[in-house]
């Protein structure tokens, strides 16, 4: 079986990935049920253990504490309640922040995301996305949210526009599929009834995209 990394299925990288995917599994399995230790354990181990691959590969520290700071919000957001939300959004917006100073630092400069037009096609794409979330959003959350969220928005596109300045297809993939997880998340949470028959999916496709997006990135630093 090919693996990764080097040393075999039983080498430390590769063992630490597959637990990340097991985990990621489990919660996927778990999505339908009420928050337990249990299920809030295996949200949290997913990225986590990411973080921990990184770690033991020599990976960049910036992209360590994104995603040790991804899993703190990942714990967070397994529990019910505005304060987890909150505390989530929080430790997101920190994690964006830290990844775009990661890919920048990676980067060619944002003088690349006019020198082709694919880029720069990805790039509007992107902008028009995060406005007309934003807009959708502030008409349906809370006063006190609106800032909070308007920032988180900034954060996510800042980050989406920093990938593009690389020319890692990971990276840039990993980006797109962040921004997409959010804001299905932004619409599963705020914009579709409570008792939608569409929620279960939404849930389901939010963590597979989110998932796919933080492996997406650490394997596009860890094997680009």
């Amino acid at each position: 079986m090919t693996m990764p990394f080097a040393g075999g299925i039983d080498g430390n990288a590769n063992a630490t990935l597959i637990f990340s995917l097991v985990a990621a599994v489990i919660y996927g399995f778990t999505l339908g049920m009420p928050p337990t230790l249990a299920r809030s354990a295996a949200k949290t181990l997913a990225v986590a253990m990411l973080a921990v691959l990184a770690a033991i590969q020599g990976g960049p520290l910036l992209l360590v504490a994104a995603l040790a700071l991804s899993a703190i919000g990942d714990a967070f957001l397994s529990r019910d309640g505005e304060k987890a939300f909150l505390g989530g959004l929080a430790s997101f917006l920190v994690a964006h922040i830290v990844y775009v100073a990661l890919l920048l630092r990676s980067g060619a400069g944002l003088e690349l995301l006019g020198a082709e037009p694919w880029r720069s096609a990805i790039a509007l794409a992107m902008a028009v996305f995060a406005i007309v979330m934003l807009a959708a959003l502030w008409r349906r959350v809370g006063p006190g949210l609106r800032i909070p969220i308007a920032v988180y928005v900034v954060a996510i596109l800042a980050m989406g526009m920093s990938a593009l300045t690389t020319s890692n297809v990971w990276m840039i993939g990993g980006a797109v599929l962040f921004m997409a997880s959010d804001g299905l998340l932004a619409m599963e949470k705020f914009l579709v009834a409570a008792v939608s028959q569409h929620r279960a999916w939404m849930r389901f496709t939010v963590w597979v995209l989110y998932y796919a997006a933080q492996l997406a990135v650490t394997l596009g630093f860890l094997l680009g």
